[in-house]
């Protein structure tokens, strides 16, 4: 769909129309043509209770003759979202390329909205940690690895060290040749649970000489799979970097196909305040997903399409794509590894806990 000025004039027309129809009045005041969806920002009357326009996203989708619309509120306006075919991927090389200058730790998510670049930096107060959710198919792995190979791209290895924890050994294999990934990628159980042990024995070194650097980013895909596969100890170790890791410079970048309670437990489900949310497979798991009611997140389009949730706020966004290839050239013209250290090497061996 390449939407000109007479088709979004005339969609807006019969979403007002659709609106009045039902009791719902709104007044369409514009809107922006994004890569995956088209936006209306639409006004209600006063009078009219947000819930009910955003009931009536069927009866939009099928007075606009597509397969489903997304309605959800955003601040004092209602966002009526058409979905579009996803022509070509937000490439991260490109983006990353077109940015005059990435702060220290900020990782790129992709455009948002407006299309602009959107950047998260780690270190922030309001972030620490991040949950991405989302179904198979979402773009969940395809996101974290992004986010990996944005960070790598912009900080050397010298001031930046992932650790990447992936038990199928599939979503973050790309970047294991990386300069900043410390101790190779992360599969085995039992792997996982030393090298966990470690990273909360180096953040009890670092609170106590009130050090943050290197910056620790560590990458789990698959969380609820760990914690079930890995038990007590693997979550106990979690739990406690999720809660003391960011003075220490410790972060978690964890995915998850349902972040319930039950399924990642309470206390770790509230050290993450934000969560990237994808495509999830019901109105209920969008709520659990996002912590909002009427999120949207069910209407979510797949393959990238995401919810960037903080503080209660949510803004769409189709995150940046980078292929396995391009993943392969990453390192090759950055900083190599601390003196005296190689690709992969333990940074423990060099610095005793």
């Amino acid at each position: 769909m390449k939407p000109d000025r007479a088709w979004l004039e005339h969609s807006a027309d019969q979403i007002e129309g659709i609106l009045a129809r039902h009791k719902a009045r709104g007044v369409v005041l514009g809107g922006v043509v994004t890569p995956r969806f088209i936006q209306f920002r639409v006004q209600p009357d006063p009078r009219v209770r947000v819930n009910r326009l955003i009931a009536l996203a069927e009866e939009i989708a099928l007075g606009l003759g597509c397969a489903s619309v997304r309605v959800a509120r955003s601040g004092a306006f209602v966002h009526v979202e058409v979905p579009r075919n996803l022509e070509d991927p937000v490439r991260l090389l490109q983006l990353a390329a077109s940015l005059d200058a990435v702060p220290p730790y900020a990782a790129i998510l992709g455009l948002e909205e407006a299309g602009q670049p959107l950047l998260l930096r780690l270190p922030a107060p309001d972030v620490v940690h991040i949950l991405i959710v989302g179904t198979t198919g979402s773009g969940k792995s395809a996101l974290a690895r992004t986010m990996l190979a944005s960070l790598a791209l912009n900080n050397d290895a010298q001031t930046l060290r992932l650790v990447l924890i992936d038990p199928k050994g599939r979503g973050f294999a790309p970047l294991a040749h990386l300069p900043h990934v410390e101790g190779g990628l992360l599969k085995e159980v039992q792997a996982t649970t030393l090298h966990l042990r470690m990273l909360v024995r180096e953040m009890e070194r670092r609170d106590g000489e009130s050090v943050s650097t290197p910056v620790i980013v560590v990458a789990i895909d698959e969380l609820a799979d760990l914690l079930q596969t890995g038990g007590k100890a693997v979550e106990g170790a979690i739990v406690r970097l999720a809660q003391r890791g960011r003075q220490a410079g410790i972060h978690i970048l964890a995915c998850t196909q349902k972040p319930t309670a039950n399924v990642i437990g309470s206390a770790m489900k509230a050290n993450f305040p934000v969560r990237l949310v994808g495509a999830v497979a019901s109105r209920d798991e969008a709520r659990h997903a996002t912590g909002i009611t009427d999120s949207g997140a069910e209407k979510l389009a797949g393959r990238g399409d995401f919810l960037l949730v903080t503080k209660g706020e949510a803004m769409r966004f189709q995150a940046a794509w980078i292929s396995e290839e391009e993943c392969q050239s990453l390192g090759v013209k950055r900083a190599r590894p601390p003196a005296g250290v190689t690709p992969g090497q333990r940074w423990h061996e060099k610095e005793p806990l």
